[in-house]
């Protein structure tokens, strides 16, 4: 893994939001005032094809970056804010209906965050 693999990997780990590549780049420049862009796309697209982040493609807004732990998350409608939230496995049950197993899912849930609740009120 190289040096700035392994910073970007730790910047999403630690990470409590979902952070865009240009977010993670921002970020790493601080401690590496040398980087380039397309060296953390190139890393970010190695970390994902290596299983260790996962990449969230929302419609209308730039891809995030994620941590591998089991969870799913919350999208505002409205804003886009991206929330986590943690259900139960379902592995089993989707395995079950499809007869079939599975390697992965993401469940993404809309609604309404509190903030646009509010001013739509």
């Amino acid at each position: 893994m190289t040096k700035y693999s392994k910073q970007i990997l730790e910047l999403i780990n630690q990470s409590d939001g979902h952070m865009t590549a240009e977010q993670l780049f921002l970020e790493l420049k601080k401690k590496e005032p040398k980087v380039v862009q397309a060296t953390v796309y190139n890393n970010l697209n190695t970390l994902c094809q290596k299983g260790m982040i996962r990449k969230l493609s929302l419609a209308g807004s730039p891809d995030r970056y994620d941590k591998i732990h089991r969870h799913d998350h919350l999208i505002c409608k409205k804003c886009g804010t991206l929330s986590d939230i943690t259900f139960r496995d379902i592995t089993g049950d989707l395995e079950k209906q499809l007869g079939e197993g599975i390697i992965s899912y993401d469940l993404n849930i809309y609604y309404l965050c509190p903030k646009c609740r509010e001013k739509s009120e």
